[in-house]
């Protein structure tokens, strides 16, 4: 009898832990994702008007182009994680007529608001299992967030350079 209680316990002990490494795991992401928001607003913000046109050679995208390429990306990847339907089409942000500093910031925020939310409102079941991102890569669910964070980073990252330009301090590192 003592035997099935202490594994009974220990059954429930394991449930629960579970439970809660989901719930912390979930946490972090919010909190990173939120602070990728912040982060990229300063970007957004601190971009003059008449910088969101600049590209620093003729190959390369436009600031706005590149804020709106994170944007699209954002859409896809999470889209892609949570088996939802993405509110734009593939590249479809990008290839905007509008890329005024007032659009582009507000296509951008609400890319990370369909993020947050989505990772709010997704189930544990919902992170489980694996798909194939954009028909080539086999990827867990949970892979799949890590590259959208991955991608935003690195396209906001590089518009570092386009600030520096445009003669603007890029906003302070926001590791934490």
């Amino acid at each position: 009898m003592k035997a099935v209680k202490l594994f009974s316990m220990l059954c429930l002990f394991m449930a629960f832990s579970t439970l809660v490494q989901a719930q912390s795991k979930k946490e972090d992401l919010l909190k990173d994702w939120e602070r990728a928001k912040a982060y990229t607003k300063e970007y957004l913000d601190a971009m003059p008007e008449t910088g969101y046109a600049l590209k620093p050679t003729p190959e390369m995208r436009s600031f706005a182009g590149q804020m709106l390429h994170l944007a699209d990306g954002n859409y896809g990847f999470i889209s892609a994680a949570f088996g939802v339907k993405s509110p734009v089409g593939p590249g479809e942000l990008e290839k905007a007529t509008d890329q005024s500093k007032t659009a582009v910031t507000k296509a951008v925020l609400d890319s990370y608001d369909f993020v947050i939310g989505n990772i709010q409102k997704a189930s544990a079941e919902q992170y489980k299992g694996n798909i194939k991102l954009f028909g080539r890569f086999e990827l867990s669910k949970e892979e799949t967030i890590n590259k959208a964070f991955e991608h935003q980073t690195h396209h906001r990252g590089q518009t570092t350079v386009y600030l520096r330009l445009a003669g603007v301090k890029p906003p302070a590192e926001k590791l934490f």
